[in-house]
């Protein structure tokens, strides 16, 4: 058997066994009381406000869940081969100020900023993957290092002002409009809202069906047994990196069409919030192990609990506490996971 061989072998049963967790595991039970927690979440926070189940309150949690959802997924990739991205946030907000330029300044057709958009995220997340990958330096340090970069280069290039997009009128359809709505008008949810599930069930499919999705695991799972195997390590994080990247670019089409603007200072935080989804979805920090579905979960789980306490006017402050003590558990969990045999 060759080195390839076996590195192939390795990720066919590394999928089988992913496999098997998902519907027999530690992780399997992770999901489920992740997701029977946000229907506690939403039966207390309805029996609580009856502000709370109102249609213009859950379609305000789609939308918000929609940006930090599709920022989970981007994520989650890169989490599951060990690595991390603290410059989703900035990213995204970098991407939208691309588009602004292409569309507004120069006066583009609206396709070519979408693929402006989605092209700087995607050239973005390869200078990551290839600082980690190539220059061998921490994922968190490559990361943040690009989040400063980018944060800066988003102010240079709008000049420190917010890019509207009044010249483009359809560009505020790419979030707020509903194609759902059209053919079932009770059902106005936001096109955000269906972009967010294309995206989750397309990086699902990513992750369980395909060469990238397996070496992401293996990777995560063991890292230098793979190189050992004669596999192109390096050339694999890359392109994890850079499609980590391409959806962070849809994030920034998303917050600049509901903004209807493309705001420069926007961004940072944003990080957090989706790496706090991912981890709460059951995907482990130390990599190899992970699913779309559960950060899809974690995502919902964070916006109904931002938007119920709001509601509930619960100050900010003790947001961010509730929100980190939940982080907090989560990890514990995972670390337990790992432990038992």
């Amino acid at each position: 058997m060759t080195m390839r061989s076996a590195v192939a072998t390795l990720a066919n049963e590394g999928r089988v066994s992913g496999l098997r967790a998902r519907l027999f595991g530690p992780m399997a039970l992770q999901k489920l009381f992740a997701f029977a927690s946000l229907i506690v979440m939403l039966v207390v926070f309805s029996f609580l406000s009856p502000a709370f189940m109102q249609t213009e309150n859950m379609l305000g949690i789609l939308q918000a869940t929609a940006v930090n959802g599709v920022l989970a997924i981007a994520s989650t990739f890169v989490i599951i081969t060990g690595g991390i991205d603290l410059s989703v946030g900035t990213l995204m907000t970098f991407c939208a100020v691309i588009c602004g330029v292409v569309l507004t300044n120069w006066g583009l057709p609206m396709w070519t900023g979408v693929v402006a958009a989605i092209g700087t995220g995607a050239l973005s997340g390869a200078i990551s993957g290839t600082m980690t990958a190539k220059m061998k330096l921490p994922p968190f340090i490559a990361t943040l290092s690009m989040m400063m970069v980018l944060k800066g280069l988003s102010l240079v290039v709008s000049a420190d002002k917010p890019i509207y997009f009044n010249d483009t009128p359809n560009f505020y359809m790419i979030s707020q409009a509903s194609a759902i709505g059209l053919a079932f008008p009770n059902l106005p949810i936001p096109n955000a809202v269906l972009i967010l599930f294309t995206l989750a069930i397309a990086g699902s499919f990513v992750l369980t069906r395909t060469l990238l999705g397996r070496y992401t695991f293996v990777i995560g799972g063991n890292e230098e047994a793979v190189r050992l195997s004669g596999v192109n390590v390096d050339l694999w994080k890359t392109a994890i990196y850079s499609l980590d990247g391409a959806i962070c670019g849809v994030a920034g089409l998303l917050i600049a069409s509901r903004l209807n603007s493309a705001q420069p200072a926007l961004g940072q935080g944003y990080e957090l919030e989706a790496i706090a989804a991912v981890v709460i979805g059951g995907t482990s920090l130390s990599g190899g192990t992970g699913t779309i579905l559960g950060t899809i979960i974690g995502a919902f789980i964070i916006s109904v609990l931002t938007n119920g306490l709001r509601i509930l006017s619960v100050a900010q402050e003790w947001q961010l506490v509730v929100t980190g003590l939940i982080i907090v558990l989560s990890v514990y969990v995972d670390i337990l996971r790992r432990k038992r045999p």
